[in-house]
């Protein structure tokens, strides 16, 4: 890891110049019954793309999945996914504070159903991809959960859509829960070149949820090079914070209020690989955060 690469300050305090189009508040992109529908038009890239479906009883929603491969996760609530010619039932959770989830995978180029029957809200998290691979169950006792990090810098990493966990051929997913009063995504890291062996170029997206009613936490987002990314947000359930480039942590989530954060991330490396380059001005002050 070069200790000098892309760094161009060391604080991770205000930004100087907030790039408000870098948060999504609930709601903003919202179309029909997509709380949240992040895609190209609205992030100005390329890879990766987010939906938030909210579904009443009984309702059925339509997916074309186009160039894109797809994760359906279910946030609360279950449901059943109709998709080439497959039938996958997801028991999904109470709440994303509750545990991890079940899952299904729709590949690129197909047509798929999902279908509630006593409602809930569900992720589509979805990456612009090149293989076409099989429709599938992500069962959740085989999602991989690690505790990261120590003191005030633990959380809780499900690794349900990660590298070597299960096969995509670009989007790359994972979530994670930070109890309150805590750092997580710290230190500041970054992944928007692409140097083999040391760091991939991976477009993110940040959706939060907080547990409790008032909860809210915040998002740094800060330049790894002139003109970059610069952002500090201050979120609450059902916002997002995209993550084109740049240097990106803490996420801190406040006193009494556990903050839940989905990660999206897709690329155009021939690998799918998640390698990522910690902020050398902070890396050294932060014990345990592996």
């Amino acid at each position: 890891m070069s200790e000098t690469n892309g760094a161009t300050g060391t604080g991770v305090g205000a930004p100087a110049a907030q790039d408000t189009g870098l948060y999504v508040p609930h709601g903003s992109t919202g179309t029909g019954p997509c709380t949240v529908d992040i895609g190209p038009e609205r992030a100005g890239w390329t890879y990766s793309r987010l939906k938030v479906l909210e579904l009443g009883p009984g309702e059925v929603h339509s997916v074309v999945a186009g160039e894109c491969e797809w994760i359906v996760l279910p946030l609360s609530g279950g449901c059943t996914v109709h998709t080439e010619g497959r039938t996958i039932e997801l028991l999904g959770r109470q709440s994303v504070f509750a545990g991890v989830s079940d899952f299904a995978y729709v590949p690129r180029d197909a047509h798929a159903q999902i279908a509630s029957g006593a409602g809930g809200r569900f992720a589509l998290a979805g990456a612009k991809c090149e293989r076409r691979l099989p429709a599938r169950y992500g069962p959740a006792p085989e999602v991989p959960v690690e505790q990261r990090g120590s003191g005030m810098c633990t959380r809780q990493v499900r690794n349900f859509a990660a590298v070597g966990v299960f096969d995509c051929d670009t989007l790359i997913a994972v979530e994670v829960v930070t109890p309150g009063g805590n750092w997580s995504s710290y230190p500041p890291h970054k992944h928007d070149e692409t140097r083999p062996g040391e760091e991939s170029e991976l477009e993110e997206i940040y959706y939060f949820e907080l547990e409790g009613p008032n909860g809210f936490g915040y998002q740094r987002v800060f330049p790894s090079r002139p003109g970059g990314s610069d952002v500090l947000a201050e979120v609450h359930g059902g916002d997002a914070v995209l993550v084109p480039n740049g240097w990106h942590g803490p996420s801190i989530a406040a006193p009494g209020h556990d903050m839940y954060y989905l990660n999206v991330m897709a690329g155009p490396g021939a690998e799918r690989a998640w390698q990522i380059c910690f902020h050398p001005d902070h890396l050294a002050n932060t014990p345990g955060y592996r």
